[in-house]
């Protein structure tokens, strides 16, 4: 999902400026509402020096209206890249694997026969046959949530701040835990054994990376479009001149039989000249996207456990230990 930005108001950033370079070790002062007096060395200085040397500054804050030229290494406005600069600094240097037990919210005793089965069958489709082989037990069904900033690199730069949940091992999509986890509350100490899967750095990556091209899809498809558009401007532009150029240069060979030798050779390097820069067009209008992850937190979650016998279409009778969640009544495969 992606999160709202929230709107620039000059007293809020020089809150987080104060709080911000004052934790870092820097000394501040408000001498008027709107400016910040900085004194700073060491890893607060590196936002103006790389090497860490000392830094006395007056920053001002203006206001998001304001007209006129900026001087980004004394001034704070919207998009300044002062404010990255101090984001990036106040970030740990590692990042870490946070964990959280969230409180159950549903049931506390497991779901009927009848309405597991119905749920599943919804959930796939093509089962046939489908049976309980022994009662539910007390279980935790795991998540990655990830935050995560998203730098789109495309003819124009775009940011979004996203956050993503990831259920394992599937590596569905849960949207709605994504939405809800800023609400949930944590458990106590849970009276259920519970066993934190190992982390895999390959396959966690993987998940995570095709969580966030679908959860990117629509603002990339707008962005898609738009490239799309540009880059056939710029391929008719390019193609328009070297064919009206290829077509001077035939025209002179025609003209003159001693010229034609010389006018296959042209002809040869402008189609090289058009295919390098229609593929350098191409190139230029290409799409990135770096995530920058903020946060990683694992999740676990009440669930009940189940073996379960089940035939489906096309597929040799199975025996999984399915995991069913309450909070998103969903069936979660082992594999």
């Amino acid at each position: 999902m992606k999160l709202p930005r929230l709107p620039y108001e000059t007293g809020a950033v020089l809150d987080f400026y104060e709080d911000g370079l004052t934790a870092l070790g820097a000394l501040c002062a408000r001498p008027w509402h709107d400016r910040l007096d900085v004194v700073a060395e060491g890893r607060a200085a590196t936002l103006w020096n790389p090497d860490g040397t000392l830094h006395a500054a007056e920053l001002q804050f203006t206001a998001p209206d304001a007209a006129g030229m900026r001087d980004a290494a004394r001034e704070v406005f919207p998009g300044s890249p002062l404010t990255f600069r101090l984001a990036e600094v106040l970030r740990p240097a590692a990042l870490a694997l946070e964990r959280v037990v969230l409180a159950a919210t549903g049931p506390t005793r497991p779901p009927d026969a009848v309405v597991a089965e119905k749920l599943w069958r919804a959930q796939f489709e093509d089962t046939k046959r489908w049976r309980l082989t022994a009662p539910f037990t007390d279980d935790f069904h795991f998540s990655l949530v990830v935050l995560a900033r998203c730098e789109i690199q495309a003819i124009d730069q775009h940011w979004a701040l996203r956050r993503v949940a990831v259920s394992l091992p599937d590596g569905y999509l849960d949207e709605g835990l994504a939405r809800e986890i800023g609400f949930a509350r944590a458990a106590p100490e849970p009276t259920t054994p519970l066993s934190w899967p190992t982390p895999a750095l390959a396959p966690w990556s993987d998940l995570l990376q095709s969580a966030l091209l679908s959860d990117l899809a629509d603002e990339l498809a707008g962005i898609r479009a738009r490239q799309e558009q540009r880059l056939r401007r710029e391929l008719d532009r390019i193609d328009a001149y070297f064919e009206t150029y290829a077509a001077e240069l035939t025209a002179r060979a025609s003209r003159s039989a001693t010229a034609a030798a010389k006018t296959a050779d042209r002809l040869a390097a402008t189609r090289a000249e058009h295919a390098r820069h229609r593929a350098d067009q191409v190139t230029r209008h290409e799409i990135t996207v770096h995530p920058h992850i903020d946060t990683l937190l694992l999740v676990a979650e009440p669930a009940w456990c189940a073996p379960l016998h089940v035939e489906r279409a096309h597929r040799a009778p199975e025996t999984p230990v399915a995991r069913y969640v309450p909070r998103a009544r969903r069936w979660v495969l082992p594999g």
